[in-house]
């Protein structure tokens, strides 16, 4: 996201706050927000599918080491989980942040995890939205990306996924487009910046499209309307949210990236300590507490910073991870088998 900007800036001293008051302020924040937390049911079909398909998939950690705990987790069950094919239908679209399509390339995402995923009859597509425009922007490129599904697809659910900026784009769409709604069914946020970054308020659209500078950069400023920092702003967003209400019909999810601090990349490690700054508890990139979509179910706290839980440089970029992005490694086959799976149980009321 907004790493650019941390490049140039010095390292403040941060407070550290003791697990007891994270645990406390979380669960007030949950609390606040109307969320309920199922946080216990995800971390055990995550554990059921890391033991039973995790040691044949890349990058393997236990439970323990992929979820953070951040003290009581709701949900738990104790029921068996399912680990064979699919029993619903719905279509996944994953909408991705800031600059994604810059790197899309780069970053070959035609990897295992989509192959993974096809074992069991899911599938999920990207929806091309501008990595360098605003929330309002890609919320119309949402729309259309949704209307111009093929005919086959005209009867699925769907589930939207939305990484880092790409949640406040689905949230926007929604409401822009309230007969999106008649289509969704489930919107997830992996690392959303539902509230905005404060990283955004010192910086501009220049630093945005510094990006398009970048060797190999596939992305031009010009596509679209250039807007995408003020989007990012917290005073912007947080506004948003008290304009707008999220449309009722469509099951809202949350997961929360909070790494611990040997699992920062060292390329994130400037803008990890400029953003505690405003809060220590963050992935580099947005404040866990800036993660929760309003009257959401929150699934997980991912032991991963703001990169690791989704885009994977260190396997196609040996060196870059090896140097750079030195903590990339993530279980993301195992990881998006279970938030489907939780899906699936979730929205068929468990059964």
């Amino acid at each position: 996201m907004l790493v650019l900007l941390a490049a140039c800036s010095g390292k403040p001293t941060l407070h550290q706050p003791t697990d007891e008051e994270t645990r406390a302020e979380l669960q007030a924040a949950i609390e606040s927000e109307q969320v309920e937390d199922r946080r216990g049911r995800f971390r055990e079909i995550y554990c059921a599918v890391l033991e039973a398909h995790g040691p044949d998939l890349p990058d393997y950690r236990s439970c323990d080491e992929a979820l953070r705990l951040t003290g009581f987790e709701g949900g738990a069950t104790g029921e068996p989980v399912a680990l064979g094919q699919r029993r619903s239908d719905f279509l996944a679209l994953l909408v991705p942040g800031l600059g994604w399509n810059c790197f899309e390339e780069w970053l070959d995402l035609t990897g295992s995890v989509l192959d993974h995923i096809g074992r069991f009859g899911w599938e999920l597509r990207e929806v091309p939205v501008d990595g360098l425009s605003s929330t309002e922007n890609n919320a119309k490129m949402i729309r259309d990306f949704i209307n111009n599904l093929p005919e086959e697809d005209a009867d699925r659910p769907l589930v939207l996924l939305g990484y880092s900026k790409g949640t406040p784009d689905i949230l926007t769409a929604l409401v822009e487009f309230p007969e999106l709604t008649e289509r969704v069914e489930a919107v997830v946020s992996v690392a959303g910046a539902v509230r905005g970054s404060p990283l955004s308020e010192n910086a501009t659209q220049a630093h945005a499209n510094m990006l398009t500078l970048v060797p190999g950069s596939a992305c031009e400023k010009e596509d679209g309307d250039n807007d995408a920092v003020r989007s990012l702003r917290p005073d912007v967003r947080r506004d948003w949210l008290a304009r707008n209400t999220l449309p009722e019909g469509v099951r809202y999810y949350s997961i929360i990236t909070f790494p611990e601090p040997e699992r920062i990349s060292w390329a994130l490690r400037n803008s990890y300590l400029l953003l505690g700054e405003t809060d220590v508890r963050n992935d580099s990139q947005v404040v866990i507490f800036d993660q929760l979509v309003p009257g959401s179910t929150v699934m997980a706290v991912v032991n991963a910073d703001h990169w690791a839980v989704a885009v994977p440089i260190q396997r196609s970029h040996r060196f870059v991870g090896a140097t750079f992005v030195s903590r990339n490694d993530y279980p993301r086959e195992a990881f998006l088998e279970a938030i489907l799976r939780f899906l699936e149980e979730d929205l068929s009321g468990g059964q």
